[in-house]
């Protein structure tokens, strides 16, 4: 099995065993419940000099294992918080990540450009 770049992508190599939502413990980490973690880590992760064709089809199949979990939007939010660097992660590859990341920072600054316009109109 490949290793993970970072440490913290491990997440998707480690055995776990499912819980319902419901019966969850509150305290317990998001990705105790992560489909990933019965599943290959390789197929997260690119192994080096990867074929495009093979990377594509290796980064869908793991966005189809991203589909059906119910920590996804976990996960997403972790990956971009971080950043995460590398590997599918909520259903994104790393240059999708990047534009969502990138999006978020634009929003951002229309947002603080219109509150200081604001302000400014209300001053005025």
């Amino acid at each position: 099995m490949l290793q993970p770049p970072h440490s913290s992508l491990q997440v998707a190599a480690v055995p776990a065993q499912r819980v319902a939502a419901r019966d969850r413990d509150q305290d317990a980490p998001w990705h105790t419940e992560a489909v990933c973690r019965r599943d290959e880590a390789g197929l997260f992760f690119a192994p080096s000099k990867e074929p495009t064709a093979a990377r594509l089809s290796r980064e869908e199949a793991a966005k189809r294992v991203c589909a059906r979990c119910p920590v996804m939007v976990e996960c997403r939010e972790h990956a971009l918080l971080q950043p995460e660097p590398y590997g599918v992660w909520g259903g994104l590859t790393a240059a999708e990540r990047r534009v969502v990341l990138a999006r978020r920072r634009r929003r951002e600054i229309e947002l603080k450009k219109a509150a200081r316009q604001n302000r400014i109109a209300a001053a005025g």
